[in-house]
């Protein structure tokens, strides 16, 4: 059977799902405003039992890459995810579970070629990105002031 480019791409529109944007937007925006929230919870009581503001917000960073990670190893955040879609990309949790998911994937491979090596696959580019970003960012403010 042989279509146009134009009665193909109608013929697509008529047989693909509908979706249901507004309520993904929404499930979306409580999902990461939960663990945005979530954060703030734990930064809040930090702060009241820690010497400084700078260590509570470190701890908060630590806390929630850890839970973050932990969800992902219990294969719940999986589920979070299907419900909150992109509301789980919040960043902190987000990157968290990007290197935790490809870790379990392939920790049957061994230690170093399997885990080790895999853990990296989505994050590493991040990082190797980060870091490159801050030395240049760094050079920038030495030479300019």
């Amino acid at each position: 059977m042989k279509m146009s480019e134009k009665q193909y791409a109608k013929f697509v529109k008529e047989k693909s799902p509908k979706s249901p944007l507004a309520k993904d937007m929404l499930l979306a925006f409580l999902i990461g405003g939960t663990i945005c929230t979530i954060g703030e919870v734990i930064n809040n009581l930090l702060t009241t039992v820690m010497p400084d503001e700078q260590s509570a917000s470190a701890m908060t960073a630590v806390s929630m890459v850890f839970l973050g990670a932990l969800l992902t190893a219990l294969r719940l955040y999986d589920n979070i995810a299907k419900l909150g879609g992109a509301g789980t990309l919040v960043p902190i949790t987000g990157f968290a579970n990007a290197v935790v998911s490809p870790a379990m994937e392939f920790k049957s491979e061994g230690i170093v070629t399997g885990l080790c090596t895999k853990m990296f696959t989505i994050a590493g580019p991040v990082i190797v990105f980060g870091l490159l970003a801050s030395s240049l960012y760094g050079i920038y403010l030495l030479i300019l002031g």
